[in-house]
């Protein structure tokens, strides 16, 4: 197969793998095609809840065609028996004769070890196809397991000149209803989406994906240090499902902790930084801690200010409405100390496109 046949079979595995996210966590979402003199014969893709992997379900399609063909696989076959017995022992059972994979896992159970047993079984092995559209693909499980935190999305919606309400706190809607209908496909393909403890108290948000039918809707979490959220809101009335998550401080109050706990929300007691809010470090280990690889925040603005202060946003999601509210309305982004343009956080544009009227840029960051 040539270097564009492989590319062009690797985009399809991500493509598919793709499908997996939001609902697999802690797992990958990885994707695999089963493809016989050029023709594909099986795909798969990681099942919600993790398993089963990608690559037997894309065998199980293929069946005996499996036998002298070559598997594209988004990233290394698993090594090690879990749940379910290797991937990369199934691939070789199968009679496999080539796989080729973008990443190789850094999961130090696999590490290598995959394509290491793969070649030992006589299957030729070729890595890093498409390697920098996987690791975009993949940056929440890869975060996870390099740095102990899942990828974080921002998303800001803001009027031409940056401001997300009037003076007086009017903000339904600056953007219209296909840019809102994007947000909720961006939180199905996300673990978790995340506010502030302003937010929830301003809005008393549901956090939920809906107009899409989506079978597994993500987590929700709610960063409060005092955990001083409305008890008697939808928030709290819907606390047990789907779950809410409720990050705070050592010093909310015991009587807090009960009423949240007994509505059925799970509570995430996060050190303070120096200025006494939460760590906005100490809250991502957490989430990483508890399996979440993928993160979408929606605000608020002081709260934004803070994950993009802490160098922990991964990638921009803007949405821009055709209108100016001026000095006096309320920007997206809080206070965030900066005195000179070297020290802002810098993105790169990976997407721009139309939203119904509204503009959708996405960044990614930049290097160091």
């Amino acid at each position: 197969m040539s270097g564009a046949g492989d590319a062009r079979f690797m985009a399809l595995a991500l493509g598919l793998g793709a499908r997996g996210q939001g609902a697999v966590w802690p797992n990958p979402a990885v994707g695999c095609v089963i493809v016989n003199a050029g023709r594909v014969v099986g795909r798969g893709w990681t099942a919600p809840g993790g398993r089963p992997h990608a690559e037997p379900q894309a065998l199980a399609r293929a069946g005996a065609a499996a036998r002298g063909a070559t598997a594209y696989v988004s990233l290394e076959p698993c090594a090690h028996h879990g749940a379910t017995p290797p991937c990369a022992e199934a691939l070789i059972a199968a009679g496999v004769a080539r796989v080729v994979t973008a990443l190789e896992d850094p999961d130090a159970r696999v590490a290598g070890r995959g394509h290491a047993m793969l070649r030992a079984a006589g299957v030729a092995v070729t890595t890093g196809v498409l390697a920098a559209e996987a690791a975009r693909a993949h940056r929440g499980f890869l975060l996870a397991r390099t740095e102990g935190r899942p990828a974080l999305t921002l998303k800001l919606a803001s009027s031409f000149d940056g401001r997300i309400a009037t003076a007086t706190g009017d903000s339904q809607w600056i953007t219209g209803p296909e840019a809102r209908r994007m947000v909720h496909a961006l939180r199905a393909r996300h673990d978790a989406v995340m506010v502030g403890g302003g937010t929830a108290r301003a809005d008393d948000p549901m956090l939920t994906v809906r107009g899409l039918g989506v079978a597994r809707q993500p987590l929700r979490v709610v960063c409060s240090r005092r955990l001083d959220l409305p008890l008697g809101g939808q928030l709290a009335q819907s606390a047990a499902a789907p779950p809410l998550w409720l990050c705070h401080g050592p010093d909310a109050a015991t009587g807090r902790r009960e009423a949240w706990a007994a509505a059925g929300a799970r509570l995430i007691e996060v050190r303070p930084g120096p200025d006494r809010q939460l760590d906005p470090r100490a809250i991502l280990a957490a989430l990483g801690a508890a399996g979440l690889t993928r993160v979408f925040c929606e605000g608020g603005g002081a709260f934004a200010a803070s994950l993009l202060n802490a160098g922990l946003v991964d990638e921009l999601v803007g949405f821009t409405a055709g209108l100016a509210l001026g000095a006096e309305g309320r920007p997206s982004l809080g206070a965030m100390g900066i005195d000179a343009l070297s020290e802002a956080p810098r993105f790169r544009l990976i997407e721009t496109r139309d939203a119904g009227g509204d503009v959708l840029h996405r960044w990614e960051r930049a290097g160091p």
